[in-house]
């Protein structure tokens, strides 16, 4: 795979937040805690995640930790992916000639998050905001 995924997950629970950062999340599919979604390296999905920085941890994966996540987490779409008359498509992930669905349930990754919490960034000793290459070893424990 020659572009770059990222790997987003969402660490706190989005109850009782401003309809901006409830719509960014919406956008990137991180509807529940502990849900992983994979999205392309552009830098419109560089600032959604940016906005919701406080409650969604990321990074850059390998092409091992994505065919790990897939084959362990992946559960393939089910049902039509269009309507009747062809316009509405379904949100899937085509990855390896699997359609998924566009997101992974992950556990709580053993170990905990960081030392700090899940309150503070990573850069300060957390769990938020960019983790650059770490983020492959977090999913590799939350699978």
């Amino acid at each position: 795979m020659s572009e770059q995924m990222i790997a987003a997950v969402l660490i706190r629970g989005i109850h009782d937040r401003e309809y901006s950062v409830l719509d960014a999340l919406k956008s990137l599919r991180l509807q529940r805690k502990h849900v992983c979604v994979l999205l392309t390296d552009t830098p419109s999905n560089r600032g959604q995640l940016q906005k919701v920085k406080d409650f969604v941890t990321w990074g850059t994966i390998t092409d091992e930790t994505r065919k790990l996540l897939v084959s362990k987490r992946g559960k393939p779409a089910q049902g039509p992916l269009t309507d009747s008359r062809k316009k509405i498509h379904a949100r899937v992930l085509k990855m390896d000639g699997k359609t998924l669905l566009p997101y992974f349930n992950l556990q709580p990754p053993r170990g905990g998050f960081g030392r700090k919490g899940i309150k503070v960034g990573f850069s300060a000793g957390g769990a938020l905001g960019d983790r650059k290459e770490a983020m492959n070893k977090l999913i590799t424990r939350m699978i």
